[in-house]
Protein backbone atom coordinates (compact mmCIF):
# COMPACT_ATOMS: atom_id res chain seq x y z
CA UNK A 1 0.00 0.00 0.00
CA UNK A 2 1.01 3.47 -0.77
CA UNK A 3 2.63 5.73 2.06
CA UNK A 4 0.50 7.77 3.48
CA UNK A 5 2.38 11.25 2.37
CA UNK A 6 1.90 10.36 -0.88
CA UNK A 7 -1.84 9.69 -0.21
CA UNK A 8 -2.01 12.70 1.35
CA UNK A 9 -0.25 14.33 -1.63
CA UNK A 10 -2.83 12.86 -4.19
CA UNK A 11 -5.50 13.95 -1.84
CA UNK A 12 -4.26 17.37 -2.02
CA UNK A 13 -4.37 17.76 -5.53
CA UNK A 14 -7.28 16.73 -5.61
CA UNK A 15 -8.58 19.69 -3.38
CA UNK A 16 -6.85 21.87 -5.38
CA UNK A 17 -9.02 21.07 -8.53
CA UNK A 18 -12.44 21.04 -6.68
CA UNK A 19 -11.99 22.07 -2.98
CA UNK A 20 -15.99 21.48 -2.49
CA UNK A 21 -17.45 18.80 -4.65
CA UNK A 22 -20.75 17.65 -4.75
CA UNK A 23 -22.49 14.48 -4.30
CA UNK A 24 -24.46 14.09 -8.00
CA UNK A 25 -27.78 12.91 -7.04
CA UNK A 26 -30.60 15.62 -6.81
CA UNK A 27 -32.18 15.79 -3.43
CA UNK A 28 -34.29 18.23 -1.37
CA UNK A 29 -34.23 16.59 2.16
CA UNK A 30 -32.75 13.54 4.15
CA UNK A 31 -35.47 11.56 2.70
CA UNK A 32 -34.80 12.25 -0.62
CA UNK A 33 -31.56 12.18 -0.33
CA UNK A 34 -32.44 8.86 1.35
CA UNK A 35 -34.34 7.67 -1.60
CA UNK A 36 -32.26 8.30 -4.37
CA UNK A 37 -29.18 6.23 -2.90
CA UNK A 38 -31.19 3.20 -2.78
CA UNK A 39 -31.96 4.10 -6.29
CA UNK A 40 -28.55 4.67 -7.12
CA UNK A 41 -27.22 0.65 -6.61
CA UNK A 42 -26.31 0.01 -9.99
CA UNK A 43 -27.32 2.73 -11.60
CA UNK A 44 -26.18 5.65 -12.90
CA UNK A 45 -27.08 9.07 -11.09
CA UNK A 46 -28.12 10.70 -14.20
CA UNK A 47 -31.00 7.53 -14.77
CA UNK A 48 -31.58 8.04 -10.89
CA UNK A 49 -32.21 12.22 -11.11
CA UNK A 50 -34.13 11.31 -14.79
CA UNK A 51 -36.60 8.89 -12.84
CA UNK A 52 -36.72 11.49 -9.57
CA UNK A 53 -37.48 14.83 -11.22
CA UNK A 54 -40.82 14.00 -11.30
CA UNK A 55 -41.44 11.61 -8.39
CA UNK A 56 -39.77 14.18 -5.65
CA UNK A 57 -42.09 16.97 -7.03
CA UNK A 58 -45.06 14.52 -5.13
CA UNK A 59 -43.46 12.07 -3.14
CA UNK A 60 -40.53 14.11 -0.76
CA UNK A 61 -41.84 12.25 2.11
CA UNK A 62 -42.24 8.99 4.29
CA UNK A 63 -46.00 9.80 4.37
CA UNK A 64 -46.31 11.03 0.80
CA UNK A 65 -44.50 8.25 -0.72
CA UNK A 66 -46.75 5.67 1.16
CA UNK A 67 -49.72 7.75 -0.10
CA UNK A 68 -48.47 7.27 -3.89
CA UNK A 69 -48.52 3.07 -3.50
CA UNK A 70 -45.89 0.56 -4.69
CA UNK A 71 -47.72 0.53 -8.36
CA UNK A 72 -47.54 4.43 -9.11
CA UNK A 73 -43.62 4.08 -7.64
CA UNK A 74 -42.52 1.69 -9.97
CA UNK A 75 -44.24 3.71 -12.94
CA UNK A 76 -41.90 6.31 -11.76
CA UNK A 77 -38.38 4.02 -11.76
CA UNK A 78 -39.16 1.45 -14.21
CA UNK A 79 -36.33 2.83 -16.19
CA UNK A 80 -33.51 2.26 -13.02
CA UNK A 81 -32.34 -1.57 -12.89
CA UNK A 82 -33.86 -3.68 -9.93
CA UNK A 83 -37.18 -1.30 -9.79
CA UNK A 84 -39.14 -3.96 -8.36
CA UNK A 85 -37.21 -4.42 -5.60
CA UNK A 86 -36.25 -1.48 -4.85
CA UNK A 87 -39.40 0.08 -4.97
CA UNK A 88 -40.32 -2.55 -2.36
CA UNK A 89 -37.31 -1.59 -0.05
CA UNK A 90 -38.80 2.10 -0.55
CA UNK A 91 -42.08 1.66 0.48
CA UNK A 92 -40.50 -0.64 3.15
CA UNK A 93 -38.48 2.04 5.14
CA UNK A 94 -41.02 4.74 4.19
CA UNK A 95 -43.19 2.63 6.71
CA UNK A 96 -40.67 2.52 9.47
CA UNK A 97 -40.05 5.89 9.32
CA UNK A 98 -43.39 6.82 9.84
CA UNK A 99 -43.51 4.33 12.34
CA UNK A 100 -39.91 4.21 14.38
CA UNK A 101 -38.53 7.81 13.25
CA UNK A 102 -41.64 10.53 13.69
CA UNK A 103 -41.04 10.52 10.00
CA UNK A 104 -37.64 11.68 10.02
CA UNK A 105 -34.26 10.44 8.38
CA UNK A 106 -32.22 9.10 11.68
CA UNK A 107 -28.76 10.25 11.94
CA UNK A 108 -27.47 7.10 14.21
CA UNK A 109 -25.11 4.37 11.81
CA UNK A 110 -27.19 1.51 13.08
CA UNK A 111 -30.54 3.06 13.02
CA UNK A 112 -29.75 4.03 9.20
CA UNK A 113 -29.00 0.13 8.26
CA UNK A 114 -32.07 -1.40 9.76
CA UNK A 115 -33.89 0.70 7.04
CA UNK A 116 -34.87 -1.80 3.82
CA UNK A 117 -32.34 -1.74 1.54
CA UNK A 118 -30.01 0.73 3.24
CA UNK A 119 -26.28 -0.97 3.85
CA UNK A 120 -22.93 0.58 5.13
CA UNK A 121 -22.18 2.40 1.96
CA UNK A 122 -25.84 4.11 1.82
CA UNK A 123 -25.40 5.27 5.25
CA UNK A 124 -22.26 6.40 4.61
CA UNK A 125 -23.49 8.51 2.06
CA UNK A 126 -26.63 9.78 3.73
CA UNK A 127 -23.96 10.63 6.88
CA UNK A 128 -22.22 12.55 4.49
CA UNK A 129 -23.92 14.11 2.08
CA UNK A 130 -26.69 15.05 4.71
CA UNK A 131 -25.16 15.21 7.99
CA UNK A 132 -22.09 16.34 7.32
CA UNK A 133 -20.11 13.86 9.27
CA UNK A 134 -16.16 12.30 8.06
CA UNK A 135 -17.65 8.69 6.77
CA UNK A 136 -16.64 8.06 3.19
CA UNK A 137 -18.40 5.56 1.14
CA UNK A 138 -17.04 2.65 -0.61
CA UNK A 139 -18.60 2.25 -4.31
CA UNK A 140 -16.94 0.45 -7.43
CA UNK A 141 -15.61 3.34 -8.57
CA UNK A 142 -14.26 3.89 -5.04
CA UNK A 143 -12.84 0.49 -4.80
CA UNK A 144 -11.08 0.29 -8.59
CA UNK A 145 -9.21 4.10 -8.24
CA UNK A 146 -8.23 2.50 -4.57
CA UNK A 147 -6.13 -0.36 -6.14
CA UNK A 148 -4.87 1.56 -9.30
CA UNK A 149 -3.53 4.35 -6.79
CA UNK A 150 -2.70 1.58 -4.25
CA UNK A 151 -4.26 3.36 -1.40
CA UNK A 152 -5.36 -0.05 -0.38
CA UNK A 153 -5.65 -3.51 -1.69
CA UNK A 154 -8.40 -4.75 0.54
CA UNK A 155 -10.95 -7.04 -0.64
CA UNK A 156 -14.10 -5.69 0.36
CA UNK A 157 -15.52 -2.31 0.61
CA UNK A 158 -15.01 -2.36 4.38
CA UNK A 159 -11.22 -3.32 3.92
CA UNK A 160 -10.81 -0.41 1.93
CA UNK A 161 -13.03 1.89 3.94
CA UNK A 162 -10.54 1.39 7.15
CA UNK A 163 -7.87 1.63 5.33
CA UNK A 164 -8.62 4.96 3.58
CA UNK A 165 -9.92 6.24 6.96
CA UNK A 166 -7.01 5.23 8.79
CA UNK A 167 -4.29 7.30 6.39
CA UNK A 168 -6.64 10.43 5.78
CA UNK A 169 -7.88 13.33 8.17
CA UNK A 170 -11.18 14.18 8.77
CA UNK A 171 -11.22 17.09 6.29
CA UNK A 172 -10.08 14.79 3.43
CA UNK A 173 -12.29 11.87 4.70
CA UNK A 174 -15.15 13.94 4.16
CA UNK A 175 -14.43 14.66 0.11
CA UNK A 176 -13.05 11.56 -0.44
CA UNK A 177 -15.57 9.62 -1.33
CA UNK A 178 -16.69 12.24 -4.09
CA UNK A 179 -13.16 12.91 -5.52
CA UNK A 180 -12.91 9.19 -6.50
CA UNK A 181 -15.79 8.69 -7.35
CA UNK A 182 -16.00 11.58 -10.08
CA UNK A 183 -12.46 11.03 -10.65
CA UNK A 184 -13.70 7.51 -11.70
CA UNK A 185 -16.55 8.55 -13.58
CA UNK A 186 -14.72 11.60 -15.33
CA UNK A 187 -11.26 10.74 -15.95
CA UNK A 188 -9.85 7.39 -14.94
CA UNK A 189 -12.63 5.70 -16.47
CA UNK A 190 -12.63 1.69 -16.25
CA UNK A 191 -12.89 1.06 -20.00
CA UNK A 192 -10.89 3.84 -21.35
CA UNK A 193 -8.80 6.03 -18.96
CA UNK A 194 -8.14 9.67 -20.01
CA UNK A 195 -4.65 9.85 -18.68
CA UNK A 196 -4.34 12.89 -20.87
CA UNK A 197 -5.88 14.70 -17.93
CA UNK A 198 -5.10 12.79 -15.10
CA UNK A 199 -4.02 15.74 -12.31
CA UNK A 200 -2.04 12.79 -10.72
CA UNK A 201 -0.37 10.95 -13.60
CA UNK A 202 3.18 10.66 -12.10
CA UNK A 203 1.64 8.77 -8.82
CA UNK A 204 -0.25 6.21 -11.16
CA UNK A 205 2.01 2.83 -11.57
CA UNK A 206 -0.69 1.11 -13.54
CA UNK A 207 0.21 -1.36 -16.71
CA UNK A 208 -1.92 0.65 -19.32
CA UNK A 209 -1.55 4.61 -18.32
CA UNK A 210 1.50 4.75 -20.73
CA UNK A 211 -1.01 3.36 -23.66
CA UNK A 212 -3.78 5.72 -22.91
CA UNK A 213 -1.63 8.99 -22.73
Amino acid sequence: MRKQSEILEIMKIFESRDPNPRCELNYSNAYTLLVAVVLSAQSTDKGVNKATEELFKIADTPQKMLDLGIEKLKNYIKTIGLYNNKAKNIIALSEDLVKKHNGEVPHQREALESLAGVGRKTANVVLNVWFNEPTLAVDTHVTRISHRLDFSQGKTPLEIEKDLVKNLPDKYIKNANHWLVLFGRYICKAQKPDCSSCPVFEYCKSKDKIKNY
